[in-house]
């Protein structure tokens, strides 16, 4: 039985129901597989993203190691947080983010294109995979890799098993989804669409390689997600999904008045599993409400989260 984890009532019927439409050949609201694009957030969409993303969390861990090296740095934002290991700093510069305040998210990003300055594409990579070998979460007890929403994984497989191609549409960085993405999510690196740092392309004689450097080559979130979306895929997804206000742009760039469309926004009201937020979503949810947009509750609509086991 699909969606296993997703409970019976009014969410998961909307969902069988669209793609039951658009897979129906005899119907009015068929979509041919090629046109079958949806578009997925990451952060608070597809894994948790309390009390900070996870990104952020391997990010402070080279901050801090800066920091450690250079007492200079403790002073300054966000080298500070990170050698503090104030988590509640680093989670509000993104909550900022999304409710229009970008000063400190700007610092931030400042200090992430420095601590990766120089780093070849294959020397990062690894250090993901190596982050996500051993890292866990700081409160729910589970590893990071088990920290994916078990019912976006059934999503996904639904999906895929109807003819749809689904991609990743994240503000996070681009390269450190991709090492993982196919593991968790069943998502190919090709399908990872994220923010990214500049890189530079170095030819050593014998050798060649892909380099970071010290500049955010795009930062995906907000009116560039549509942007990034069809720039990467070249066609307009028909199925968003998103938890903030930073994925308003894509949800409302899914279908069109002619075409079929589903758009759900995952809501964070569950403390006991996971967490109960709305900070950063506020827009997100009114325009839900108003254009009668599917709101998943994670209390309501789902038996269990985690891919790894509900803590």
């Amino acid at each position: 039985m699909p969606l296993d984890s997703w409970s019976d009532g009014e969410t998961r019927s909307a969902i069988h129901d669209f793609v039951d439409r658009v897979t129906d050949e005899g119907g009015p609201d068929y979509v041919e597989p090629a046109a079958r694009v949806a578009v997925f957030d990451n952060d608070g969409t597809l894994w948790c993203e309390k009390p900070m993303p996870i990104q952020l969390d391997f990010t402070i861990r080279r901050l801090a190691e800066l920091a450690a090296e250079d007492a200079s740095l403790r002073d300054e934002q966000p080298f500070k947080a990170a050698y503090e290991k104030d988590v509640h700093w680093l989670g509000a510069a993104m909550v900022k983010h999304y409710q229009g305040d970008d000063a400190d998210l700007r610092l931030l990003m400042g200090a992430v294109t420095r601590a990766f300055d120089a780093v070849t594409v294959e020397d990062y990579d690894a250090q993901v995979v190596s982050f996500f070998g051993d890292a866990s979460h700081p409160t729910l007890g589970l590893p990071y890799r088990g920290c994916a929403y078990q019912p976006m994984v059934e999503l996904l497989d639904h999906l895929d098993d109807h003819g749809f191609t689904t991609y990743i549409a994240s503000g996070g960085d681009r390269d450190f989804m991709r090492p993982v993405a196919g593991d968790l999510y069943g998502v190919p690196p090709e399908r990872v669409i994220g923010s990214a740092l500049g890189l530079t392309y170095i030819d050593e004689g014998t050798t060649t390689s892909l380099m970071y450097k010290a500049a955010m080559d795009f930062f995906d979130d907000g009116p560039e997600k549509p942007v990034r979306i069809w720039s990467r895929i070249g066609r307009r997804p028909i199925l968003a999904v998103g938890n903030s206000n930073g994925d308003l742009p894509m949800l409302a760039y899914a279908g069109t008045d002619t075409t079929p469309s589903l758009r759900l926004l995952l809501l964070h009201d569950d403390a006991d599993r996971e967490f109960d937020y709305v900070a950063g979503a506020e827009e997100a949810l009114a325009t839900a409400k108003r254009q009668n947009w599917t709101v998943v509750s994670m209390k309501d609509d789902w038996s269990s989260v985690f891919a790894g086991g509900d803590a």
